[in-house]
C-alpha cells in the first residue's frame, strides 16, 4: 500500500494549510416552489423494496493533496448510508450521496432483507507508513464485506487506522443491485492508488440503475471499465418521481438556457414549419420532381428507417439562398423529456434546427483555412440536455453536443445569464455547443491542428425559456403529441457530390513536407460527420433518443 506522504493529510477542521479544501456550489437563484402532482421534487422516491433520498451535505474526513472524502453531515431517521464520497480539490464541491431505508412492504416481496450491515471490513489503502498508533492521522480506506447475496455499494473513509463501526454503512441485497462503470478519475497517485466517480452502465430511458454518489478504488495500476461495486436499481415501473406535463413547463421556464450563436454567424436557426413553409421539398428516389412539404409535415413518410428512399432538400428557386441563412424569430427549441438514472433524474434534451450547416475552418498552427465545401449540409439537428434532479428539481449538469461526442458540464462549472438560466455558445457555422466562449480545436490541441469552432457572445441569441416546444414525452403516455415531422426517419438533405478531399489535399500543400502525414492523420480521425457526404437525419434518429448521451 502506498500514495500520499504524510503531508498529504488533511485536517477534519481545515486546519492544514496545504490542502484547499472545495467550497460549496449553489445555484444562483433560489428554486421555485414546483406545481404539484406525483412524486417529483418530494425529496424521496420509492424505488421498489427502497427508499432513497440523497444528501448533499457533508463533512469532511480526511484530504491529501488532490481530493478530499466525506461522509454525510446527516443521515435522515430510518435512512442508513451506502459508501462515502469523494470529490476533487480543485473543483465546487457539488455531489451526492444516496441514503437508503426499507419499504414496509419489503419483507412481504422477500424473506430477505433489502439492506444488512456488513460483517466486517477490509483494509484497501492508506497512506500510512505503519500501523503504529502515531499514524493517528492518516487516511484509510475501507471496503465492507457484505454477507452473501449482499453487495456493498461504496467504500467507507477513515482517519486514522481504526476498523470503522459496523454501524456506519449497509449493504444491499444483489437483485436490487445493478452494474456500474467507471466514468471520471478522482485522484491518481501515480498508478498506485486510483479513485474514480461510478455510474450506471445502463442507462438511457429504459436503464434502471441509480448511482449511488460513492466512489471506486484500486490499488493497481490495471484500470478496467467496469467498476468493482455496483449502483442500486429502480423497480418501480412507474418511475413515479418523473414530472408531470405542468412541472415539466415549469422546469423549462425556470431553467432554459440562453442559446448565443456566433457574432459572424451566416446560418442561423429557424422552426421547422418556417422551414417548410418557405419551399423545404420532399424527394423520392428516382423521382426527379419533388413536393412541397405542409407546415405540420403530415405528408412526409412516417416511421421505417433511413433507408435512402426520401430526403429534404432546399427550394430549387430563388428562395433557395433566403432560406438557407434561416429565421431567427422563428427558431424554437423542440424537446424531449425522458427519464434518466432509473428515473431519478429528468433528461432534458433541447434541440434546435437550421437549414443550413456552413463550411468548416481547418487551423493548423497560427494558420486557418477556410474551406469551401466540406461541412456543408441541408438540415442541422443540434442539441444540449439539461440533467434535472428528482429528489428536488435541481439542476444537475448540461451535456453539450459536440459534432459526434459532446460532455457532461456540472451546474457549478456553467456560465448563468440569469437566474439560474445558463448560457449555450453555438459554434459557427457548425452549431455545436459549449459552456464557455473561445476557440475549440477538434483535433490537436497539442499540435494546434483540427477543425475551428469558434463561439462566442452576440445579438444573435435565443431564449429557451420561452421559445420553446415540448414534442415527446413518452413516459407520459398520450399526454405529449409528436408532430408529424419528427416521425420522418429519413435524411434532411440530399447527398452531396463534391469531393471532400480535395479541399482538404490544398490545405495539406501548403505544408512542409515533414508536417503532412501526422496533420493528414490528424484529419483522418476527426468525424465522419464533417466529410459526410450523406444528409443528416432527424432527432428521433440520433443514439442519444432513447440511449444515453455520447461522452
Amino acid at each position: 500500500m502506498g500514495g500520499c506522504s504524510s503531508s498529504c493529510c488533511g485536517d477534519k477542521s481545515g486546519a492544514d494549510a496545504a490542502v484547499r479544501l472545495p467550497e460549496p456550489f449553489q445555484l444562483p437563484a433560489p428554486l421555485p416552489a414546483w406545481p404539484q402532482g406525483g412524486d417529483f421534487a418530494k425529496g424521496v422516491i420509492c424505488i421498489g423494496e427502497l427508499y432513497v433520498t440523497n444528501v448533499s451535505e457533508f463533512q469532511n474526513i480526511w484530504s491529501c493533496s488532490g481530493a478530499t472524502f466525506y461522509e454525510p453531515k446527516e443521515v435522515p431517521d430510518g435512512f442508513h448510508c451506502l459508501g462515502h464520497y469523494a470529490q476533487q480539490n480543485d473543483q465546487p464541491l457539488q455531489g451526492f450521496l444516496l441514503v437508503a431505508r426499507e419499504a414496509a412492504s419489503s419483507q412481504l416481496i422477500n424473506s430477505k432483507p433489502a439492506l444488512v450491515k456488513p460483517l466486517d471490513y477490509t483494509l484497501v489503502w492508506t497512506d500510512a507508513d505503519s500501523y503504529e498508533d502515531a499514524n493517528s492521522e492518516c487516511g484509510c480506506i475501507w471496503s465492507p464485506s457484505p454477507p452473501e447475496g449482499y453487495e456493498a455499494l461504496g467504500y467507507v473513509v477513515t482517519r486514522g487506522l481504526k476498523k470503522p463501526s459496523l454501524e456506519i454503512v449497509r449493504c444491499a441485497r444483489h437483485d436490487l443491485t445493478d452494474a456500474c462503470e467507471n466514468f471520471r478519475s478522482v485522484l491518481n497517485m501515480k498508478n498506485s492508488f486510483q479513485v474514480w466517480n461510478t455510474r450506471p452502465s445502463h442507462r438511457g430511458m429504459t436503464g434502471r440503475g441509480i448511482p449511488v454518489g460513492t466512489f471506486f478504488c484500486q490499488t493497481d495500476s490495471d484500470v478496467s471499465e467496469e467498476s468493482g461495486i455496483p449502483c442500486l436499481k429502480n423497480f418501480d415501473p412507474n418511475l413515479r418521481a418523473m414530472p408531470n406535463l405542468d412541472q415539466i413547463h415549469a422546469l423549462i421556464e425556470h431553467y432554459g438556457p440562453t442559446v448565443f450563436f456566433h457574432p459572424q454567424e451566416t446560418y442561423l436557426p429557424s422552426s421547422v414549419s418556417w422551414f417548410f413553409e418557405n419551399g423545404a421539398t420532399l424527394y423520392k428516389k428516382n423521382i426527379k420532381m419533388g413536393d412541397a412539404i405542409l407546415a405540420g409535415g403530415s405528408n412526409l413518410p412516417a416511421g421505417g428507417t433511413n433507408d435512402g428512399e426520401y430526403w429534404i432538400d432546399l427550394p430549387d428557386d430563388d428562395r433557395c439562398e433566403y432560406v438557407k441563412v434561416g429565421n431567427l424569430k422563428s427558431a424554437k427549441l423542440y424537446t424531449h423529456v425522458k427519464p434518466a438514472h432509473g428515473g431519478t433524474f429528468t433528461d432534458i434534451a433541447m434541440w434546435v434546427f437550421c437549414p443550413f450547416n456552413g463550411p468548416a475552418t481547418i487551423k493548423v498552427g497560427l494558420a486557418s483555412f477556410a474551406l469551401q465545401k466540406v461541412g456543408r449540409h441541408t438540415g442541422d439537428w443540434e442539441h444540449f440536455t439539461l440533467r434535472v434532479s428528482n429528489f428536488s428539481g435541481e439542476l444537475s449538469s448540461i451535456y453539450f453536443s459536440e459534432h459526434s461526442g459532446g460532455e457532461w458540464v456540472d451546474a457549478s462549472d456553467l456560465e448563468f445569464i440569469s437566474g439560474n438560466k445558463a448560457i449555450v455558445y453555438s459554434s459557427r457555422n457548425g452549431h455545436a455547443s459549449y459552456a464557455h466562449p473561445g476557440c475549440y480545436l477538434q483535433g490537436s490541441e497539442k499540435l494546434g491542428v483540427g477543425m475551428r469552432n469558434d463561439v462566442a457572445r452576440s445579438d444573435l441569441s435565443v431564449d429557451s425559456s420561452t421559445m420553446y416546444e415540448v414534442i415527446s414525452a413518452e413516459y407520459l403516455g398520450d399526454t405529449v403529441v409528436e408532430p408529424c415531422w419528427l416521425q420522418y426517419m429519413r435524411e434532411w438533405g440530399p447527398a452531396v457530390t463534391y469531393n471532400s478531399q480535395s479541399e482538404v489535399d490544398t490545405v495539406l500543400s501548403f505544408l512542409p513536407f515533414f508536417l503532412r502525414f501526422t496533420v493528414e492523420a490528424i484529419f483522418d480521425s476527426l468525424p465522419a460527420e464533417l466529410y459526410e457526404e450523406e444528409g443528416p437525419t432527424g432527432p428521433k434518429e440520433k443514439d442519444n433518443w432513447e440511449g444515453d448521451e455520447r461522452c
